[in-house]
C-alpha cells in the first residue's frame, strides 16, 4: 500500500466510517481515488484533512465527509448516468466515476474546468467536463438517473428536475431561511410527483451564473 492509499485509508476510517457512512461502493470509493491529486501542490500534505481546502478562483474541494455523504443520498448504482453542478476540482466527479456512474459535469471557471478535465483523463476516468452556467439548462436531450449540486443554491432550478429520470435522485445544498444551507433529497416518483427530505446543515461556496473566460470547451456526449 503506497502512503497515499494509507492516508486514504484512515481519512475513511476516521472521518467517514466514523460518521455512519454504511455504503462500501461509497466506502471502496474514496479509498481508490488519490484526493492529493485534485488539490494545489503546496497544499497536497493537508489533502487528507477534514475540512475543505482551496482549489483557486474563490472555490474549494469539500470535506471528505461532505462528499461521502452526498454521494450516499445520491446511490449511484453502475452504469447510471449522473449530472453534476459545480465540477471544481473534478473530485467528486471520480468518486462517481471510481463507482461506474457515467458522469457529466458542468463548470462555469473555465481554468477550473480545463484543469478537472486534465486530472480526471490523467487518471483514466472518462468525465465529460462542460465549461457552461450550471444554472442554465445544456443541450443534453438524455435524461439523468442522479444530479448532484456541489455549490449553495438558493432554489433548485426547474431544468435539474426535470432532467431527472424516473426514480431519479437529486442532491443539493440549498440555502434556507435560518441561515446557512442544508442537504435536500429530491426523489423523482414514477408518476413524476416529487418527494422532498430535508437532511444535514452544511456550508457551501454559492453558486453563481454566468461563466469566466477560459480557452475550455465542452459537448454532450
Amino acid at each position: 500500500m503506497t502512503s497515499w492509499e494509507t492516508k486514504a485509508a484512515e481519512m475513511v476510517e476516521k472521518q467517514i466510517q466514523a460518521r455512519g457512512i454504511l455504503s462500501e461502493r461509497v466506502l471502496d470509493a474514496m479509498r481508490a481515488v488519490p484526493r492529493h491529486l485534485f488539490i494545489p501542490e503546496e497544499l497536497r500534505e493537508s489533502a487528507w484533512a477534514d475540512c475543505p481546502l482551496p482549489i483557486g478562483e474563490d472555490q474549494t474541494i469539500s470535506q471528505p465527509y461532505m462528499v461521502a455523504r452526498m454521494t450516499e443520498l445520491l446511490s449511484p448504482e453502475e452504469g447510471d448516468s449522473v449530472l453534476e453542478i459545480g465540477t471544481g476540482s473534478g473530485y467528486q466527479s471520480a468518486i462517481l466515476a471510481a463507482m461506474g456512474a457515467v458522469v457529466t459535469s458542468i463548470e462555469r471557471i473555465g481554468s477550473l474546468a480545463a484543469r478537472a478535465r486534465d486530472t480526471l483523463a490523467s487518471l483514466g476516468f472518462a468525465v465529460n467536463v462542460i465549461w457552461a452556467d450550471g444554472r442554465e439548462r445544456i443541450g443534453c436531450a438524455e435524461v439523468f438517473d442522479g444530479v448532484v449540486v456541489t455549490a449553495a443554491t438558493p432554489a433548485v432550478e426547474e431544468w435539474w428536475t426535470e432532467s431527472l429520470a424516473p426514480a431519479g435522485r437529486l442532491v443539493a445544498p440549498v440555502a434556507v431561511m435560518s441561515g446557512g444551507e442544508r442537504l435536500l433529497l429530491r426523489l423523482k416518483n414514477a408518476d413524476a410527483s416529487l418527494t422532498d427530505t430535508w437532511l444535514d446543515y452544511c456550508r457551501f461556496v454559492p453558486l453563481l451564473g454566468g461563466t469566466q473566460t477560459g480557452s475550455v470547451d465542452g459537448a454532450c456526449q
